[in-house]
């Protein structure tokens, strides 16, 4: 296989990139080659679903900023497994107009004389940019991570950004100030619009908040959840589980098709988030509940309850053996199950495979010039065929 040069001067030592010496069709190719070695004991998998625009996908973009060893302030990406920072001013794979707002508060701390955090001595004020973006609407969220909660000409810093970039519709101010890997804090301050921002995803709306969980390439996701609800082939007369469930999006999109869909989430914001775009989109069939999915599954057996299909869409971990019993115990007639893993996926379908057979195998490229791959696999409880 012929490989050209990196598409991205970043490449070697950023790692956000795994593929990028290969063409788009070659990163096709080889994610195929992986569905396929991991799951061609279940069932062939269709061909997997690339990308219209492999490029600029990411609608969420966040950086850390730091000062360089000659007093620059630089903003970019965490180096693999490291907490060096890797200067980026504009990527590949990232949002444009959030990349170019990143650069530009570099610009503005300079011009109001703020400082970054330095994580050694554990003072500084700007830590981290997060942008989002909602492509179906353009709105666009900014949050500024800090780690004082000290912001002078905080509102003039805000008129400068906005005015420079129009397209901005909420900024955030969320302070954290502890030891952590994680990007936001608790505390948070909105100081411009509402907080959150709006987009459309299969026709249906959906409110984003800054610790929202939303898929990250929204044209493939509207072919990915197409797709999955597509293949479970429902009748108006089912009930649904979104195990899983999020923010609620595809409990949301299934819910036209369905008599009634039940959303499932450990995430009490998250849950929070999903009663609020079940409102938004006026869906009366829903209901979300905080708690763990393979515990409300083991309780609807319990209460002789049925179920017809079961959504579920875990972490890269995959499912835990306790929710594989669950859903054991349930037996609901079908199963889709979208993985971010084929690994994972792989060893989940071998603990189900004595009571379903695999029917179909989907994989969908949402990460193009990263080596993850999505995939979609149909579950049918055998004595049902």
């Amino acid at each position: 296989m012929k490989h050209k040069n990196f598409a991205c001067e970043k490449a070697k030592v950023c790692g956000g990139c795994q593929l990028q010496n290969m063409t788009y069709p070659e990163q096709l190719e080889y994610k195929q080659h992986k569905v396929s070695r991991y799951l061609d004991r279940f069932a062939k998998p269709k061909a997997i679903i690339g990308a219209a625009h492999p490029e600029h996908y990411r609608n969420k973009v966040q950086a850390a900023y730091k000062r360089s060893k000659n007093g620059e302030i630089i903003s970019g990406v965490y180096q693999s497994n490291s907490h060096k920072v890797i200067k980026v001013d504009s990527c590949l794979i990232e949002d444009e107009l959030a990349d170019k707002i990143i650069v530009y508060i570099r610009q503005l701390l300079k011009s109001f004389k703020l400082t970054v955090y330095d994580e050694d001595k554990k003072k500084g004020f700007l830590r981290h940019v997060l942008v989002k973006r909602a492509r179906a609407t353009g709105e666009t969220m900014v949050v500024l991570v800090a780690g004082s909660s000290i912001f002078p000409s905080k509102n003039n810093f805000v008129k400068a950004l906005t005015e420079k970039f129009p397209e901005i519709t909420t900024v955030i101010f969320n302070l954290n100030n502890r030891s952590t890997s994680l990007v936001l804090g608790d505390k948070q301050e909105i100081l411009y619009g509402s907080g959150k921002i709006t987009d459309i995803l299969c026709g249906k709306k959906f409110l984003i908040s800054p610790k929202s969980f939303y898929q990250i390439n929204p044209e493939q996701t509207e072919i990915l959840y197409s797709k999955a609800i597509e293949a479970a082939r429902l009748t108006g007369n089912e009930t649904v589980i979104d195990a899983y469930c999020g923010i609620g999006t595809i409990g949301i999109v299934a819910s036209d098709k369905a008599k009634r869909v039940i959303g499932v989430e450990l995430n009490p914001d998250a849950v929070r988030d999903a009663k609020q775009n079940a409102r938004l989109n006026n869906i009366e069939n829903i209901d979300f509940y905080c708690g763990d999915a393979g515990e409300f599954m083991t309780e609807m057996a319990k209460n002789g309850e049925k179920l017809d299909l079961l959504l579920m869409d875990p972490p890269r971990a995959g499912a835990s053996k306790e929710f594989l019993e669950s859903t054991k115990l349930l037996a609901p007639k079908k199963i889709v199950y979208i993985s971010c893993n084929v690994e994972t996926q792989s060893r989940d379908l071998k603990v189900l495979k004595d009571m379903y057979k695999v029917t179909l195998l989907q994989p969908v490229d949402m990460f193009p010039y990263t080596n993850h791959v999505e995939n979609i696999a149909v579950l049918i409880r055998k004595d049902t065929l």
